[in-house]
């Protein structure tokens, strides 16, 4: 069984306690987002806005909110997908378990999308300004939609068995946007709606455009869906969602889901950018502004009763963890089949995801050896690091499971703690700088621009890691507010960064003094601005030390060195993870709306049932 409208899902989950109503009127600017956010903290239901200030429409979010959430809305279809992907990317899976071919018939039936000559008739029209104008930060640049499905199509061979349907972030107003008439597209040129646009571009053509907003839950999920090569979105969503994706084309030639809540069309001009953002986003901070491509809009599309679906971003955990969580769960076979000697890969989303990857590798190579050392999960690391999106990681820790068959990705204290017993740090460090990393990501000092490092450890403990702040140390000269984030890890507070020059100095101060220090048992030594927040849970750890920090400007180490090249220190690692001057700033919730927003959860209003 499948959805075939938004309804019938919001529906499903209200029986089954999973929805909530919120009957009193909602400010979209701020207020909205705000509900979200708690209630998602609190591992709270899915919220339906009954009453959406300034707009005729009804509002949905949360949906997928939490892996139990997502996997209900998918229950009865998800065994069927896992087994289609698995037969997608290794076709011997099949000679394996011939009789699985029986139970993939339908998903393979549901795959194949639809044109429906009377699809039109069932939406009337609008215009941008009234849909749910949702703000979701302080400082955000207008109304942004952040649950798209954002389609286009090949100029050179047209129609759905080469397209692309992509999660694209859309800002509906602000800026210089021409209102009702233009929106702004937020996505990088490798993406595949970028691959359309560089194609129509060389032909000087327009590129059509649709934007979807609701619609089975399917449709919107498979536009975040890292797919293997030649199965489209459109494809995989029939299949998730048990019906196959209903389409038709308007006089503009513009494709339309027919399940949608909203269509938004129109078309990528040529050469014209912008200024898009800011827009708090995933990594906890917001995204600066920068010219990005603009849609003329067309029409603007709506059904009966529709709703608009959303989500908010922000420093993560937040709804779109669920997404990574079925991602996995979904396509974790893939990748694991693709990348030989891979047993286990985490974005974590602590981190803001791309900031940090954990990865679980064999090393097999040369086994004679008396001292085992990072080899062939070396290898397995490049190729980690150059596919799909994991390309965007900053720090790669990966480790051989032939050292701890029974370790965790996904347990990040004891993953680090395997890590920092056995890492040399005058070896297992490998950088590549002046690369590219996550447009989002702000730290390094160009846009796009910024460096990786893999951290390799194989072998035998080479040290006992300190359980408890050395008291042999006299800090107070350099730092202050010493704290133990966990065994081996101590977080610093220092002073504010102000440029590099003077870092750099700062740093060969703090080396030169722990010189003379026995350091036995400290593995790393993070300095940042508040040691107290960065050391009181993994998550803030993680955030704290890899969002900010960038690794050929940032990590130092005591009694370092350069040899050939190859840069190493034989103390404790050092990470400056102070906020930098060009970073972008962190996101803070807006105390006047938080009053507000605390009378929904009183006696008598729509949230008392849950629990601040």
């Amino acid at each position: 069984m499948g959805y075939s409208t938004l309804q019938e899902a919001v529906n499903d989950l209200e029986k089954n306690g999973h929805l909530i109503r919120i009957k009193e009127e909602v400010d979209p600017y701020l207020e909205m987002a705000s509900i979200h956010l708690r209630v998602h903290n609190m591992g709270g239901p899915a919220l339906l806005f009954e009453k959406v200030k300034g707009s005729p429409f009804r509002a949905v979010s949360n949906l997928f909110g939490t892996p139990q959430r997502s996997n209900f809305l998918f229950r009865h279809t998800i065994d069927t997908v896992e087994q289609l992907i698995k037969f997608k990317t290794d076709p011997t899976e099949i000679l394996k378990n011939p009789g699985m071919i029986f139970k993939l018939i339908p998903g393979l039936i549901h795959s194949l999308p639809t044109k429906v000559s009377s699809g039109l008739h069932s939406f009337s029209t609008t215009s941008i300004d009234k849909l749910p104008q949702i703000v979701h930060w302080p400082k955000d640049g207008g109304a942004f939609i952040t649950l798209p499905q954002v389609y286009s199509e090949d100029i050179d061979s047209p129609g759905t068995a080469n397209s692309n349907l992509g999660m694209y972030r859309i800002q509906m107003s602000g800026n210089e946007y021409i209102p009702n008439q233009e929106v702004g597209l937020h996505y990088q040129l490798h993406r595949g709606i970028g691959i359309h646009q560089t194609k129509s571009e060389a032909q000087n053509k327009p590129l059509k455009v649709s934007i979807f907003v609701g619609g089975p839950p399917a449709n919107t999920f498979s536009a975040v869906m890292p797919l293997p090569e030649g199965l489209s979105e459109l494809k995989f969503a029939g299949s998730l969602g048990g019906r196959r994706f209903r389409y038709c084309y308007d006089e503009n030639m513009n494709l339309i889901s027919n399940d949608a809540d909203f269509v938004i069309t129109g078309e990528v001009v040529p050469g014209i950018t912008k200024p898009e953002g800011p827009f708090g986003d995933h990594l906890g901070y917001y995204s600066l502004t920068h010219p990005f491509p603009v849609m003329k809009v067309n029409k603007v599309y709506h059904k009966k009763n529709a709703i608009w679906a959303f989500t908010v971003v922000g420093r993560p955990p937040q709804e779109d963890t669920a997404f990574g969580n079925l991602i996995h769960k979904i396509t974790g076979f893939a990748l694991t089949n693709s990348i030989s000697g891979l047993h286990d890969v985490h974005a974590v989303d602590a981190a803001g995801v791309h900031p940090l990857l954990l990865a679980i590798g064999s090393e097999r190579y040369t086994p004679y050896l008396k001292e085992r050392k990072p080899q062939e999960i070396l290898t397995t690391a490049n190729h980690i690091l150059g596919y799909g999106q994991m390309s965007l990681a900053k720090f790669l820790f990966i480790i051989a499971k032939e050292d701890n068959p029974k370790i965790s990705i996904y347990n990040l204290e004891d993953f680090f703690t395997h890590v920092f017993e056995r890492v040399h740090w005058e070896r297992d460090l490998h950088f590549f700088t002046n690369t590219t990393i996550d447009t989002l990501d702000y730290s390094g000092e160009k846009l796009n621009s910024g460096s990786k490092v893999i951290i390799a450890a194989a072998g035998k403990p080479v040290r006992t890691l300190i359980q408890h702040i050395p008291s042999n140390i006299n800090w107070s000269a350099l730092c202050n507010n010493i704290k133990l984030a966990m065994p081996g890890v101590l977080c610093v507070s220092f002073k504010p960064f102000t440029m590099y020059v003077n870092a750099e100095k700062e740093m060969e101060e703090l080396t030169s003094f722990l010189t003379l220090q026995n350091t036995d048992g400290i593995a790393l030594i993070v300095v940042c601005d508040d040691s107290e927040f960065a050391a009181y849970n993994m998550n803030n750890f993680v955030w704290t030390c890899f969002t900010k920090s960038n690794p050929s400007h940032d990590i130092y180490g005591v009694n370092s060195f350069t040899r050939f090249k190859h840069w190493g220190c034989k103390g404790p690692l050092i990470i400056d993870a102070r906020k930098k001057p060009f970073h972008a700033p962190d996101l803070f919730l807006d105390a006047n709306t938080e009053k507000k927003v605390d009378q929904l959860f009183t006696s008598g209003h729509s949230l008392h049932s849950l629990k601040i």
